[in-house]
């Protein structure tokens, strides 16, 4: 009896065919060849952006001034001789100290201005009474009592006056009105030290040359000016 039938083929063993071992290594290569590349173009795209921002022009700003109707409120006649302007410069040094986290940190909004103003001085001839300027026909003397010099205005030069410096630390709210307050106190520091020294006598002096010189236009041969004191008729 004769046995199974046995496949001629099962013995011959079937394999699939290895790549060449020149094969793979070129295909890395064209790999890292194609990575390679792929990173000069990003490479290269990212320097255009960056040669395009800096070759662009710098976005530019305009201020528009909108117009407004200006709105007239009153009029006022001055009758004033201004005889002195002194020129004031002024540091002030301000400070906003804030309290923070429940008072366990001092915070500080701080601000240094530099200021420099000018202080017009004079008199007000709208004071001057029906008694106060008289005049002699037969020796021709004319005299006048003038009220006492005062402060007409004290203003800040713009182009001047600067913050030279502002720092605001970490937890400090930043004051908005900080730089006004500034201002204000530089205005009055300003008009103080106007007022020192020999200020007002110069602006009497100045006064009494003024008006001796028109009032001997007019016809008088001797002026003579009396002050009125601080406080009385007005002052």
């Amino acid at each position: 009896m004769e046995g199974p039938l046995q496949d001629p083929y099962a013995s011959i063993a079937v394999h699939a065919p290895r790549p060449a071992a020149g094969a793979g290594r070129a295909g890395r290569a064209v790999r890292i060849a194609l990575l390679v590349v792929a990173l000069l173009a990003s490479a290269g795209i990212g320097a255009l952006v960056v040669a395009m921002r800096h070759r662009a022009p710098a976005p530019g700003s305009e201020i528009v001034v909108r117009p407004s109707p200006a709105l007239l409120i009153a009029i006022r006649d001055l009758a004033r001789l201004e005889t002195t302007e002194v020129h004031v410069e002024k540091v002030v040094d301000l400070a906003d100290r804030q309290s923070r986290l429940f008072g366990l940190v001092q915070a500080t909004d701080a601000l240094l201005l530099v200021a420099a103003g000018h202080v017009t001085i004079g008199v007000d001839l709208a004071r001057l009474g029906e008694g106060d300027i008289a005049m002699d026909p037969e020796t021709g003397v004319a005299r006048i009592t003038l009220p006492a010099p005062e402060v007409f205005s004290t203003r800040l030069d713009e182009e001047g006056t600067y913050v030279y410096t502002r720092s605001t630390s970490l937890l400090a709210r930043r004051n908005e009105q900080l730089e006004s307050r500034a201002r204000k106190e530089a205005t009055a520091a300003i008009e103080k030290a106007a007022l020192e020294g020999d200020v007002m006598s110069r602006a009497r002096a100045q006064a009494e040359r003024q008006l001796t010189a028109l009032v001997t236009q007019l016809g008088a041969k001797r002026v003579e000016i009396r002050w009125r004191e601080v406080g009385v008729g007005g002052d």
